[in-house]
């Protein structure tokens, strides 16, 4: 059985859901299919102990990109998703000494500073700061909002009078080595340093540009009580209430062209959809792999293994905390991080004490919490989900070595229900054809933000939206991505385009 729908959306996560809301808006006819049991894609929950955890994304930055969303469908996006602003930004502790809170409120954070490293590094982070924001201004506008540029495009947008701005970007210098321009305390590089894992990168390897990440946070973030599921589903109901048809728990597992030249999406259940367009919103490797079939194969480059971006290894669990106060956001460092990319890109192993990231789901607004508590523990792993068994890490000794850094930091944990793990394996089976990778290609070297694929692929009416494509991994980017591609094809069909003006 054939069903026609001019517009057929591949994949239900923050970019799927945003092009189904954009393009039904715009008049197109819309079917969003997802694999998964409801939208959100990596926004997803898991239960442990009959509690929802969120398992994937638990940052939430860059409001103004789903209020824009929303506002341009009729909706009020603080009407539609309940959202705290965060007071503490994230809580930080070495294994050796020390623990940090980095607030909303600038001057706190300098003051934290000032106690924790001393004055001068209190300076440095004013000025980091304010490079940070100078980056984000340059760049937002001129890159995250429009289709993908390239070095020449990018600067004809940004204007000859802005082009020492652009410069000051730094791409030439990789994040961590610009960061050591501000702070001479090593725990303080080793935390911005961090912002490069955001996109699944070294801090070692990505260009200094990424420093606009501090900006971002610093310019809001919100911690949403229904977590990032509340979202999701937020934004589900306004690709619905545009027009949208949404199909879960069906996969599409082949695409070809009819004899009249529309797309045809074979479906795991035997059924068939055509359509006139096709945005796929997964990671665009599962094209160039022919996961999806050898009639889309060439629409983007395969990514090499090595080009891969960060995996991960989760674990959703209730427990009562101890000996550390944990605030929304906590993160715990051990001594010489620059070995845990170099084992993690260099040698796909993980590091002998990772850095490990702690979601406190139940403390919204800064709430203390007395009983068991839901959390999620995150490390950092090599994205070798789809290679042999010998080589996927060991998640039982995972699990040991971030309980060991975590002890050390002070943080005890008395593990109330089953952990629920998801390692790189896992993702790969999720969200196939990165490895296990969360974020697509990493983002190593100046020219990498130019080297992503485009909203608009090699083959024409397919288009292409999600973190694995411009401009870039992380809930926003995705949403401005689905975004992009929308634009993209309301571009390339006139008729779409006279109703989008009006």
């Amino acid at each position: 059985m054939i069903r026609a729908h001019k517009t057929l959306v591949i994949g239900g996560g923050a970019s799927g859901l945003a092009a189904a809301a954009d393009l039904s808006r715009a008049g197109s006819q819309v079917c969003l299919i997802d694999s998964g049991v409801e939208p959100g894609g990596k926004m997803r929950q898991l239960s442990s102990g009959g509690q929802s955890i969120d398992a994937g994304p638990t940052v939430f930055t860059m409001r103004w990109v789903f209020e824009e969303l929303f506002a341009n469908s009729g909706a009020n996006f603080d009407e539609r998703v309940a959202a705290e602003p965060a007071r503490i930004l994230a809580r930080h502790a070495w294994t050796e000494r020390g623990q940090l809170d980095l607030h909303a409120d600038l001057d706190a954070s300098a003051r934290a500073i000032s106690t924790f490293a001393g004055a001068a590094d209190a300076r440095g982070f004013h000025a980091f700061i304010q490079h940070a924001a100078d980056n984000y201004r340059v760049l937002r506008d001129s890159f995250m909002t429009q289709q993908q540029p390239n070095v020449l495009s990018l600067a004809a947008r940004v204007g000859l009078a802005q082009i020492p701005k652009l410069l000051a970007t730094r791409p030439h210098k990789t994040l961590a080595n610009q960061i050591a321009q501000y702070f001479s305390d090593p725990r303080l590089i080793q935390l911005f340093g961090r912002y490069a894992t955001y996109v699944g990168s070294s801090p070692y390897q990505c260009p200094a540009t990424l420093m606009l990440i501090a900006h971002v946070e610093q310019d809001g973030v919100w911690q949403l009580p229904g977590g990032m599921r509340s979202l999701a589903k937020a934004m589900s109901d306004l690709s619905v209430s545009q027009g949208a048809q949404h199909i879960y728990e069906h996969a599409v597992i082949n695409l070809s062209r009819s004899q009249n030249r529309t797309w045809l999406a074979h479906l795991d259940s035997g059924e068939t959809l055509e359509a006139h367009a096709i945005v796929y919103a997964g990671d665009c490797n599962a094209l160039a792999t022919g996961m999806l079939g050898d009639q889309v194969a060439s629409a983007v480059t395969r990514r090499p293994i090595q080009k891969r971006g960060l995996s991960a290894i989760t674990w959703c669990v209730v427990a009562k905390t101890a000996g550390f106060e944990l605030d929304y956001h906590n993160v715990f460092f051990a001594d010489h991080y620059q070995r845990e990319f170099q084992a993690i890109f260099k040698a796909q192993q993980l590091c002998e004490q990772p850095t490990v990231y702690v979601c406190a789901q139940d403390r919204v607004a800064g709430q203390r919490i007395e009983g068991p508590e839901r959390l999620l523990i995150l490390i950092n792993a090599p994205p070798v989900g789809d290679l042999s068994v010998s080589q996927q890490p060991d998640v039982d000794d995972a699990w040991n070595r971030a309980c060991r850094v975590m002890s050390a930091c002070g943080l005890q944990l008395d593990i109330q229900t089953p952990a629920v793990a998801t390692g790189p394996s896992g993702f790969e089976h999720l969200f196939p054809a990165g490895g296990g990778s969360l974020y697509g290609a990493a983002s190593h070297g100046m020219m990498a933000s130019f080297s992503r694929p485009a909203s608009r692929s090699r083959i024409k009416n397919l288009y292409l939206a999600g973190g694995s494509v411009h401009p870039g991994p992380g809930v926003p980017m995705a949403t401005l991505s689905g975004r992009l591609a929308a634009e993209a094809l309301i571009e390339d069909t006139p008729f779409l385009e006279r109703v989008w003006q009006r």
